[in-house]
C-alpha cells in the first residue's frame, strides 16, 4: 500500500486531516484536493510543509493570508 495520511502542523503538533490519502491535486483557489482510496475527498487550505513517505505522512501547515 502507498497511502499516506495527511496532518496539519499547527505550533508543532500534528493533526490528522485524512487517512489513506491516494491523490493529492492543487486548485485553483490555492486549495488542495485530497483523495482517498475509497474515493472520499476533503479540501486543505494551507502550504504543502514536507513529505516523508517512508513514514506515509504528507504535512501541511495553515496558510495565512
Amino acid at each position: 500500500m502507498c497511502e499516506a495520511n495527511a496532518y496539519l502542523v499547527k505550533e508543532g503538533a500534528e493533526q490528522l486531516i485524512m487517512e489513506a490519502v491516494d491523490v493529492v491535486e492543487p486548485e485553483e483557489d490555492g486549495t488542495w484536493r485530497l483523495v482517498g482510496i475509497f474515493g472520499d475527498q476533503k479540501t486543505v487550505k494551507g502550504k504543502i510543509k514536507g513529505m516523508n513517505l517512508v513514514d506515509h505522512k504528507i504535512l501541511f501547515e495553515p496558510q495565512t493570508d
